[in-house]
């Protein structure tokens, strides 16, 4: 497949990173020439810099026979015009385009993006995207990570480790008879910065990060088995009130049991704009940083503070100092990826990587087909992939331990005629079985192969 990805940044390049590592055709477009020599330089990919709206620019990338163009810049604007010159000049039948304005979302405008009057067939909103990956770890306070699969009846937990774990220095598949009825699985450990798959036989340690696949109705009962209690989520504070603050604030508003929620935005004018638009929530207008401010929000009475700012480090200090005051749960949005190690000593509870959020989601729309879903773990280490299995398939009709996955490869859940269970060894993978695999990055070409799904992306 022949890709264009206009924009070198942070998105941009793991996208390229991705679809490059697959062995697809990519060419990268941006404006400052010395990200193109990034790319360039690190990635298997082809770079031409120039204005990617300029139809000469996409010529030179070459537009004239791609099958897919990511719009991606910094300006909305610049990915609108873009998906336009493609379509209307090249003929690129499909293009998707980032789009941080909230008002380019409004439901009113959104059908006209997939008509010729501006033609984009995939929209990604990061700032709706971080929102909603906010509410799912308030949703799931005791692990530092989560994502939904399997229509909701299956959920990955990232879950950190502490020295008073009771299931430490237990093998795994002990852990399996201890708990013959839990229907869980875990699929990758991370242990002094490396992510890895476990095998039955290794242990868990203190300090350890783990993903686990959960059955729905027993994510509380893993929690508690891995030394998490579950916590309440009746008093939220919102440290930023732009667009993902003010989005995660409605959502909390519009639930049934009754959130109660304060926002604290720095801004006059955003914070004016947040009161306007909230009916319940309390809008109070300063720096998040106060101790002041976080005591008229009763911090230290809070079930959770969320630090979503556009600085990483007033979210970090802010999740610092909540926890300080006595709030049990801090989460905070960090775009810089080599802060992350630093959380766990600061003793930050979850993190939200807008970079990994925004790839996930154009990954999960590049590889259609029978691809269901994709989620990107850390720093594109591992991706979890959940694609529905064809008849074709290497993997069809043969039990998981005749197959030669990968070493970094498991699978975590599978769903078998709308029902989810937890696979073992002699768990047999059958023609229309959703499937939700673990993979490193390494892995994610076999995996592929042996779910045929990267012949049809579309």
């Amino acid at each position: 497949m022949k890709v264009i990805i206009c924009g070198a940044g942070q998105v941009g390049w793991q996208i390229a990173r991705h679809l490059s590592g697959e062995r697809n055709d990519v060419t990268v477009v941006d404006s400052n020439a010395e990200l193109v020599r990034r790319a360039t330089d690190t990635l298997d990919v082809q770079g031409v810099a120039g204005f990617a709206s300029y139809p000469a620019v996409l010529d030179r990338a070459g537009a004239r026979d791609c099958d897919l163009i990511i719009a991606a810049t910094h300006s909305d604007e610049v990915n609108m015009v873009t998906c336009q010159v493609a379509h209307s000049i090249f003929g690129i039948t499909r293009k998707i385009a980032r789009l941080r304005a909230q008002e380019y979302m409004e439901p009113v405008y959104t059908d006209l993006y997939r008509r010729d009057h501006l033609p984009i067939d995939v929209v990604i909103s990061p700032e709706r995207e971080v929102a909603e990956a906010a509410l799912q770890r308030l949703a799931a306070p005791a692990a530092f990570d989560t994502e939904s699969f399997l229509g909701g009846q299956a959920q990955l937990l990232g879950i950190a480790l502490s020295d008073e774990c009771p299931v430490l220095n237990t093998p795994l598949r002990q852990l399996t008879d201890l708990f013959s009825t839990l229907r869980a699985i875990v699929v990758g450990v991370r242990r002094e910065g490396r992510l890895f798959a476990p095998e039955p036989g290794d242990q868990l340690f203190g300090g350890d990060q783990i993903y686990v696949f959960a059955h729905l109705q027993d994510v509380g009962r893993t929690l508690e088995i891995f030394g998490k209690t579950a916590l309440k989520q009746e008093r939220v504070v919102i440290v930023g009130g732009g667009n993902v603050g003010l989005a995660v604030a409605r959502a909390l508003e519009a639930r049934t049991e009754r959130v109660r929620t304060k926002i604290i935005e720095k801004s006059r004018e955003q914070a004016e704009r947040a009161a306007d638009a909230l009916e319940r929530t309390i809008v109070l207008n300063g720096d998040g940083l106060s101790a002041e401010l976080l005591e008229e929000a009763d911090i230290e009475r809070a079930d959770a503070v969320l630090a979503v700012t556009d600085d990483d480090k007033t979210n970090i200090l802010v999740g610092v100092r909540a926890k300080q005051a006595g709030c049990p749960m801090a989460v905070v949005l960090v775009n810089d990826n080599s802060m992350v190690q630093m959380l766990g000593a600061l003793d930050i509870d979850a993190y939200i990587n807008p970079r990994a959020t925004t790839v996930s989601s154009i990954l999960r729309h590049i590889r259609h087909g029978r691809v269901r879903a994709i989620y990107s773990i850390g720093d594109a280490e591992a991706e979890v992939i959940e694609a529905q299995v064809m008849s074709t398939s290497p993997i069809t009709g043969r039990a998981i331990r005749d197959i030669a996955f990968p070493e970094g490869v498991l699978v975590g859940a599978i769903m078998k005629g709308g029902q989810v269970i937890t696979p073992s060894g002699d768990t047999r993978i059958e023609e229309g079985d959703v499937i939700a695999l673990f993979a490193l990055s390494a892995d994610i070409p076999e995996v592929e192969r042996l779910l045929q799904v990267s012949i049809d992306f579309f």
